[in-house]
């Protein structure tokens, strides 16, 4: 319940625009998959996700989402605290989830309608099965087993990072091989396991994808992000401008009017992708990499900068500012959940009131201190061979970093994404300041 806070507050569940087509795509997918009628439609999102939370709504209520989300995140924190602190209470455990519940963005995401809780939960089960698999029964690797499959299938960024985590800890496994003291703090066993599971989801998207549109593909029917990012940056637009002439693509059509941001690129109404009818949508995808490709070729020091620039922007914007209302979502919801209307109405969101600046000014003065207790403390962690907690830090360190840099480099930049990621570190440094309290009271855990 202490993970449910945010939506009790809002008197319903936290949505998003693309929530809408989550809630609604299940329905077909589950028809076409297990009926073998026609889709009639091609999402646009991951028909994992929506087909994963289709059974705990089923078009009446969004609750159950929330409720499975919590538990699902209570259960792999309980696993990262059972690994670390064996002999934790379950007092300690509660007060540490209810902390990450008021103080950080974790709750928020909980309670959010969207896959975004999932990313974090998916590193969280990289570290046990790899760096703490002796610690977990049968039946718990293969709950973070399927647990890990959807995850990594809800969302393109999510796999993007299983995989960089997946070659810097084969990376590590080969290194400290050689260090007799190290030898056996990363499982071999454990690095298979998140190979074949990363394997696994990818040949499923791959299936699922070829069976609905006779089309294998990893990431189904996605809008041209880079091409969207490459030209708001302004590389993109450049090399158009002065290539255009000589070029037979649909986007030269707009070359006098692109714009500098990537949401109005794809999702303002009259934008080039939102207006475009279907053959010129699977027209500019076929453009896209071409695009970013010469573009890179020609601007790579211009292109670079920006990239940087939005790196370093996204890496330091955390704030839970994403839950106010939009026009479409609140229309649409009532088409996906027919009660809806008028329970959304009632909610804080509807009415643009959620208080999220408060909260966001809260997170950056537990998040700020949390990274300087981590790295202060990483040495320390070294020189005593807390090999989990060292494990836990390889992992949680590196992802913040690859949020970052996969989301505003390649795609856009938003709070939303490094919000949904951002309480990791507090977790981490609570978890470092726990080890040290029960290493001074000459408790050996």
């Amino acid at each position: 319940m202490a993970l449910c806070w945010p939506a009790f507050l809002n008197h319903y569940p936290l949505i998003f625009p693309d929530s809408v087509s989550y809630l609604g795509d299940g329905r077909g997918v589950a028809r076409a998959l297990f009926l073998h009628r026609p889709l009639g439609m091609e999402p646009g999102r991951s028909e994992f996700y929506s087909l994963g939370i289709f059974p705990f709504n089923l078009g009446l209520s969004p609750w159950p989402i929330v409720a499975l989300n919590a538990a699902l995140t209570a259960w792999v924190l309980w696993l990262v605290v059972r690994s670390l602190l064996p002999r934790a209470t379950a007092g300690t455990y509660l007060l540490l989830v209810a902390g990450l519940s008021a103080l950080t963005s974790v709750s928020w995401y909980v309670c959010f309608l969207m896959p975004d809780i999932l990313g974090p939960l998916v590193y969280l089960a990289i570290y046990l099965l790899v760096f703490a698999r002796e610690t977990l029964s049968g039946a718990e690797r293969w709950g973070l087993a399927v647990l890990a499959l959807w995850g990594i299938t809800a969302h393109a960024t999510h796999l993007m990072l299983a995989m960089g985590l997946l070659l810097l800890l084969v990376l590590l496994w080969v290194l400290v091989r050689r260090v007799p003291a190290l030898r056996g703090a990363i499982s071999g066993a454990g690095l298979v396991r998140v190979a074949l599971l990363i394997a696994v989801a990818m040949a499923a998207q791959m299936g699922l994808h070829a069976y609905l549109y006779r089309r294998p593909s990893l990431f189904g029917n996605h809008p041209p992000y880079l091409m969207a990012r490459i030209i708001a940056d302004g590389p993109g637009t450049l090399y158009l401008q002065q290539h255009c002439a000589s070029l037979d693509w649909a986007i030269c059509k707009s070359v006098g009017h692109l714009p500098d941001n990537d949401d109005d690129f794809l999702w303002t109404e009259g934008g080039v992708w939102s207006s475009a009818d279907k053959a010129t949508q699977q027209r500019l995808m076929a453009e896209e990499m071409p695009l970013v490709l010469a573009t890179v070729r020609a601007y790579p020091r211009m292109q670079a900068a920006r990239s940087w620039a939005n790196f370093i922007g996204q890496i330091q914007d955390f704030g839970v500012n994403d839950f106010d209302n939009n026009d479409w979502m609140q229309q649409q919801l009532p088409l996906v959940i027919p009660n809806a209307a008028t329970r959304y109405a009632r909610s804080l969101q509807a009415r643009s009131a959620v208080p999220t600046q408060r909260f966001t000014r809260l997170q950056r003065w537990i998040v700020i201190p949390a990274a300087v207790l981590a790295v202060v403390l990483l040495p320390w962690i070294w020189l005593r061979r807390r090999h989990r907690l060292l494990g836990l830090a390889v992992v949680v360190l590196p992802a913040l970093v690859a949020n970052a840099l996969v989301t505003a480099v390649l795609s856009s930049s938003d709070s939303r994404y490094q919000a949904r990621v951002i309480w990791l570190l507090p977790l981490l440094a609570a978890l470092i300041a726990m080890d040290l309290l029960t290493a001074r009271r000459g408790v050996r855990v």
